[in-house]
């Protein structure tokens, strides 16, 4: 059985639930990454931030990256356990119709799923059927 630990990105990096979000879009920047998990000060995952957020819930609403903290665009986190089967991860990507999902083991963060780690697996012929790609592109892209 292939479990989400079998699929993450294993050492996800975090941004501070306080660190503004300037601080956060540098992090994406200097990762290649365009979601970065967001950790409070006890080191418990709190959200994850997008740069879409930063965008679409900061900028473009004229507000300040410079002062607007992390932990402002938290909003309600999905996250799957590391020994959840690859079954439980796509239905909650699906069903949120989400693209990363944080991954943790106990309450510690310890990676991420992206639709790249789903391609990639899929790619070197292991972790994902061709059945459970199919069903995860049409549940996530072909709606009506």
């Amino acid at each position: 059985m292939t479990t989400a630990r079998d699929v993450m990105h294993a050492g996800a990096f975090c941004v501070g639930e306080n660190e503004s979000l300037l601080d956060a879009a540098r992090m994406m920047r200097d990762h290649g990454v365009g979601a970065l998990p967001i950790c409070g000060q006890d080191q418990k995952l709190k959200g994850i931030i997008t740069d879409r957020d930063i965008v679409v819930r900061c900028l473009a609403e004229g507000k300040d990256p410079g002062s607007m903290k992390a932990h402002e665009l938290a909003g309600h986190l999905h996250c799957v356990r590391a020994d959840d089967d690859m079954d439980t991860v796509l239905r909650k990507m699906e069903q949120h119709q989400i693209r990363r999902i944080p991954v943790i083991d106990g309450e510690r963060l310890v990676g991420v799923i992206s639709e790249v780690d789903l391609a990639t697996g899929h790619r070197e012929g292991q972790r994902l059927t061709d059945q459970q790609i199919l069903e995860f592109m049409d549940k996530m892209y072909m709606k009506a």
